[in-house]
């Protein structure tokens, strides 16, 4: 029998990231000492008291089903976090607990996208956005950026990409790749096209918390009722609190698309770990110093980085104000996918190049790794442009 499959699974693109990630791994097992600025996570181990707080759960056996969306107790502790934090008002009705915040961004792009519908997405841009647009059957249409507007949108970029055919945008704050961050005044510039054009947006805020040059998050929904009703914010414990493992993402917004969210939901996933919902919840409950803490040590570590890479002519990069990540262009050293294979290969510092983000030229270094490790990386890449470009 013909294999067939789905013609939407076929064009979906392979992640970018695999070929480098799969060759530094295969260094180190090798016994090289490799450096990793590839990491999309978290250094940090999960707080202790969030791991005791699963523990304890199954001890206490909370190990059976749950809601499909959420158990109450943490989807009011969301509600709690979201009206504290970021000045929303959702009900835990309007919450759905998934298994990650990648989780969530499909169960929405898969509500709200539909075939013939073009979803707006600034690139450079996390490399899974497009690939769930094309999973709904929609088509991802790109909003180039570059560093002369620190690779945010404006009004005019967006007007720009309007068609009758665009439902949807995804708008992410502090943004994976670049560390963008979008100030309350950019934020209420985009908010009234989007609502003159009656769009939904999705605002995936997985980084709020790790912010470095100010103490001010806004988030989109907060900007007054009309942006609210076309809002569904997204956010996670996996980066705050160094839990990318324990798969809990969230998302909120107006009833009626959550209702429709929570009833693909059910008949996917069905409900996220009992016993991850329960450390979850212990995160949400956790001092804030949990979070200040990694914050602060990204922060030096940012500095740190950017501080080597500003001792390298070849190099140059837009300050990253939140995430950790330091988007680099690398484009007067030739070909950037072959630059991150040649200095894997040759110096063992592994690094993503910006293809997959939409950005060729670019690579992205995250500094979610030790003070050491950036040093040492830093040193090794000034090695390698010094012997190749002699």
């Amino acid at each position: 029998m013909a294999l067939s499959i789905n013609k939407r699974i076929q064009n979906l693109v392979a992640s970018s990231t695999l070929t480098i990630t799969a060759r530094a791994k295969e260094l180190k097992a090798q016994g090289q000492d490799v450096v990793n600025f590839a990491a999309g996570e978290p250094d940090f181990d999960t707080p202790e008291p969030i791991k005791q707080a699963a523990i304890r759960a199954i001890h206490e056996g909370l190990t059976k089903y749950t809601p499909s969306i959420g158990t109450p107790a943490l989807r009011e502790a969301i509600a709690d976090k979201f009206k504290k934090d970021n000045h929303i008002n959702y009900t835990p009705a309007q919450i759905v607990v998934s298994c990650g915040a990648k989780h969530s961004l499909y169960n929405i792009i898969q509500v709200l996208a539909d075939d013939g519908d073009e979803v707006l997405i600034p690139s450079p841009y996390w490399v899974s956005y497009p690939e769930m647009v094309k999973c709904a059957g929609a088509t991802p249409v790109f909003i180039p950026t570059t560093a002369d507007t620190d690779f945010k949108i404006t009004p005019t970029h967006l007007r720009g990409a309007l068609s009758p055919k665009t439902r949807v945008m995804i708008l992410n704050s502090p943004s994976n790749p670049t560390g963008a961050l979008y100030t309350r005044t950019e934020l209420e510039a985009l908010a009234e096209i989007i609502v003159e054009r009656d769009l939904y947006v999705i605002s995936d805020e997985i980084y709020e918390k790790l912010i470095y040059d100010s103490d001010e998050y806004t988030s989109l929904a907060s900007l007054g009722k009309e942006i609210y009703d076309r809002t569904i914010t997204v956010n996670g414990v996996s980066k705050t609190y160094a839990m990318t493992g324990w798969r809990i993402g969230y998302c909120a917004g107006a009833a009626e698309v959550m209702g429709y969210i929570k009833k693909l939901q059910d008949h996917s996933t069905s409900n996220p770990s009992s016993i991850s919902q329960m450390a979850a919840l212990a995160a949400l409950q956790a001092p804030v110093e949990v979070v200040v803490d990694m914050q602060k040590e990204f922060k030096q570590r940012r500095d740190l980085l950017m501080k080597g890479i500003d001792s390298i002519p070849q190099l140059s990069y837009i300050r990253p104000a939140g995430a950790f990540y330091l988007f680099c262009d690398v484009s007067r050293l030739g070909d950037s996918f072959a630059f991150a294979q040649d200095i894997l290969n040759e110096k063992y510092v592994a690094m993503i190049p910006g293809e997959g983000f939409g950005a060729p030229g670019f690579v992205r270094m995250s500094f979610a790794t030790s003070q050491a490790k950036i040093q040492e990386g830093v040193k090794r890449i000034a090695q390698w442009i010094q012997e190749a470009h002699r």
